[in-house]
């Protein structure tokens, strides 16, 4: 499956390209923060992975079938190698892609998440929206209203509203909730492992959050041998967007390496 992609900064001619994949439930705009504070140094190439965001829909989800998508998509691009940065989701697609075609990763980044698999966190998420009404919305206001029985944090509701699109006066969801619920334990598992990638690896992780924790140090030293660790304090699973100016800090050092 061709993704849908949104490049922005110097061309790729003239400079190293760089992957930005976001988490669970988001689309590429979630990192446009980071794309932007890059984009003076580097060809980034934001994507939205399948039953996400503008990407095409499928019944089929796990992250295999996600990094042949990606390296379709770059083969349209005309890109043969580059920089990976993923959060969550996107780190274990990001990691996955690597682990199959480590000829095409620079460098890749791993925004707080391990190689592994996590147990379901998100069973709140997907009652909240399943909640929304959407046949009948007339509102956004309206879904926040039904999701917050079930989601508490107005934040992470603000966050999946961004999803929350109006077209012909109806209202739908951008991701593919079937199809996310229906593949959510192949995206909660670990990273489809084959053989090692030796290249250079970041693992960021913030401080407060328990998606990194050392017990992970042995798998993640399996897998990528030459994998180093930062820590961004004051931070949780959300830290490229509570500390974005420290982010950026680590990640274009480790880039410029």
């Amino acid at each position: 499956m061709l993704l849908y992609t949104h490049s922005s900064g110097l061309t790729e001619s003239t400079a190293e390209p760089v992957v930005l994949i976001h988490g669970l439930f988001g689309s590429y705009e979630n990192l446009g923060v980071i794309a932007r504070s890059l984009s003076e140094q580097y060809h980034i190439i934001n994507v939205d992975v399948r039953n996400h965001g503008r990407s095409g829909h499928s019944e089929q989800m796990n992250y295999k079938l996600m990094a042949d998508d990606l390296a379709q998509t770059l083969d349209a691009l005309n890109i043969s190698k580059a920089a990976l940065l993923g959060h969550s989701m996107g780190g274990k697609l990001a990691m996955t892609f690597a682990l199959l075609y480590p000829q095409r990763v620079t460098k890749l980044i791993a925004a707080d998440v391990a190689p592994v698999a996590y147990p379901p966190r998100h069973n709140s998420i997907f009652s909240g929206l399943f909640a929304v009404d959407i046949a009948n919305l007339s509102s956004r206001a309206q879904a926040d209203e039904q999701m917050s029985a079930f989601v508490k944090e107005a934040g992470v509701r603000q966050f999946l509203l961004k999803s929350l699109i109006k077209e012909d006066d109806k209202f739908y969801w951008r991701f593919n909730l079937n199809a996310l619920k229906a593949n959510y334990s192949a995206l909660t598992d670990a990273p489809m492992a084959k053989g090692q990638y030796e290249g250079p690896v970041l693992f960021i992780k913030g401080g407060e959050s328990d998606y990194i924790l050392p017990e992970h140090k042995e798998v993640i030293n399996q897998l990528f041998p030459n994998a180093q660790a930062k820590i961004i304090q004051g931070t949780g699973h959300w830290l490229h967007a509570e500390k974005p100016a420290a982010f950026t800090r680590l990640v274009q050092e480790f880039l410029l390496r």
